[in-house]
């Protein structure tokens, strides 16, 4: 297990909260593999469902959604914040374990939506790592 994987992994993981925020759907989706799992087990507080998606296109049917809902992306004024990340690397495949705080109203006052834990999984491939699953549970 090398430390630069690990810093790598989370490098990652901190550029998906920042494309959520402000990137383009498609450098979004580019940190995903084909087959990626994104699964949201609660989403009490938020405009939309608790929801298992898979696959790149299904994926970025969802980013189109949370962005017309004003929830992330450009101009919504949220972030993604994510800390306590705990990287496990073992050969081309990873897990990792971090935390996330989720704001509204950045550009003001910002008030803390909510929070909660990711739970991932990586490969590498080619490209460097890509997320491959994520759980996201609300505390």
């Amino acid at each position: 297990m090398s430390a630069a994987d690990r810093v790598d992994v989370a490098m990652l993981i901190a550029r998906i909260a920042q494309l959520a925020d402000a990137g383009t759907p498609q450098e979004y989706l580019s940190c995903f593999t084909d087959d990626a799992v994104w699964e949201l087990a609660d989403a009490g507080g938020l405009p939309m469902d608790s929801q298992r998606v898979v696959g790149q296109e299904a994926i970025l049917a969802g980013v189109h959604e949370r962005r017309s809902a004003g929830i992330q992306g450009p101009g919504s004024h949220t972030r993604h914040d994510v800390s306590s990340i705990v990287v496990e690397v073992s050969g081309d495949y990873a897990t990792a374990r971090s935390y996330f705080r989720y704001y509204t109203g950045t550009l003001a006052a910002p008030v803390l939506a909510g929070m909660g834990t990711y739970t991932d999984a990586f490969r590498r491939d080619g490209d460097g790592w890509k997320l491959s699953q994520r759980a996201i549970t609300r505390s």
